[in-house]
């Protein structure tokens, strides 16, 4: 069997061969910016590699809550936290906000 090399710039029906999606889904989730693409003129244009690295990257969101769920089993957590409101003169609890 063949293999296709694919150049460094894809089109339109390139990158949607390349992701296997429909033209479709690509052309919906590129004009939301949700995959990294251009327009130039009428036709999109895909840099291989920002898709190669768009696919390995995870979201910020879920980057933070790794973190953040990192930090969850650490017993110094509760004190640095106290510190620090106490440094900035606050107390952890909005006393103005009632719930």
């Amino acid at each position: 069997m063949e293999q296709v090399t694919l150049p460094d710039v894809l089109t339109l029906e390139e990158a949607s061969e390349y992701l296997r999606l429909p033209v479709e889904a690509l052309l919906r989730q590129v004009s939301q910016g949700n995959i990294p693409g251009r327009k130039i003129e009428n036709d999109w244009r895909f840099l291989k590699v920002a898709i190669d690295d768009w696919l390995r990257q995870e979201s910020s969101r879920s980057m933070l809550l790794q973190e953040a769920g990192a930090l969850a089993d650490d017993d110094s957590l509760a004190q640095l936290r106290a510190t620090i409101y106490h440094a900035r003169g606050r107390s952890e609890v909005d006393e103005n906000c009632h719930t």
